[in-house]
């Protein structure tokens, strides 16, 4: 493990073997039910670190760097999202403490479902925040020529991330990738850049995210046989923010009931960093009672204001 990551008070630091890799994880708390906080891109663990002590006053809180995000192992250039989720499942497994309330982020959701699509034991709740599923809009998100992410498919092409992004990993999420998505430096500030580009900017510190994204645009026929077959029956949540609906759109496609819809006003869409305290209010009232049913009987929660 590096000892030069950033740290929070009360967490802890772990690194693993597992599925043929190593992966790092931080925890915290000591009683409630157990949470999975799964990041996205351009983010490790770290996505979390405000997040993490107001969850962990309830729960026990675990946040992972996926395979070749972060300080856990780079990844070669056949990981996805499905090796992914199987990294998750290993993972649940290795900390034994039971079936998990599971938290996915923007580019992780499709690991996110997949884990609790293929392994639903281990999941209590499965909460996608401003996610998208391949097969269900995902997918559009890469058509630079209809407002795609034209990143996405440069990330995607074997070998290009190294090439392009790598040397200028700080440059890349903290003057490009953050910028233009309107976060403010409030949200996300140059000693949490510094943080991000440290692993970002190791050789492969981009691999993991080339996969992710190059799983975005090859598994949509996958996942709607997926979603036929296999629907989920856990409680789904979705949190969306700048995105709008586009987070409930996709997931009510694989669930067999209503999926509680909550909207955070006047937040972008890296939610954890830019609202940590409503995120986490509506993390806790989703995760009460291991299922969201009042606001499941309520349909769509809007919250307005920053936190």
């Amino acid at each position: 493990m590096n000892l030069d990551h950033a740290t929070a008070a009360g967490v802890r630091h772990e690194t693993i073997a597992v599925n043929d890799t190593r992966l790092h994880y931080v925890a915290a708390g000591d009683h409630g039910a157990p949470v999975l906080l799964v990041h996205g891109f351009p983010e490790t663990w770290w996505a979390f670190n405000r997040l993490i002590p107001l969850l962990a006053a309830h729960h026990r809180v675990y946040a992972v760097d996926l395979r070749g995000f972060g300080d856990s192992e780079t990844a070669d250039e056949r990981f996805s999202a499905a090796v992914a989720a199987e990294d998750l499942h290993a993972l649940i497994e290795h900390l034994s403490v039971g079936p998990m309330h599971v938290v996915g982020q923007d580019v992780s959701g499709g690991v996110v479902y997949r884990l609790a699509a293929t392994h639903p034991e281990t999941v209590i709740s499965l909460t996608a925040v401003e996610s998208a599923l391949a097969g269900f809009g995902a997918d559009a998100l890469a058509d630079a020529t209809h407002g795609g992410a034209w990143y996405i498919g440069a990330l995607a092409a074997p070998g290009i991330a190294g090439m392009l992004f790598e040397k200028r990993a700080r440059d890349f999420i903290g003057e490009y990738l953050y910028p233009l998505y309107g976060v403010p430096a409030s949200a996300v500030s140059p000693a949490d850049v510094t943080e991000y580009a440290r692993t970002y900017g190791r050789p492969g510190g981009f691999s993991g995210a080339a996969g992710l994204y190059r799983s975005m645009l090859t598994e949509g026929e996958e996942l709607r046989t997926l979603a036929h077959d296999t629907p989920l029956r856990m409680p789904v949540t979705t949190i969306g923010a700048r995105g709008g609906g586009f987070t409930h759109d996709a997931f009510r496609n694989v669930t067999t009931q209503d999926v509680a819809d909550i909207r955070l006003d006047g937040i972008g869409h890296y939610v954890a960093q830019e609202a940590p305290q409503l995120l986490a209010n509506a993390l806790i009232e989703a995760f009460a009672g291991n299922a969201p049913l009042p606001l499941s009987s309520r349909g769509l929660r809007s919250v307005s204001g920053r936190g």
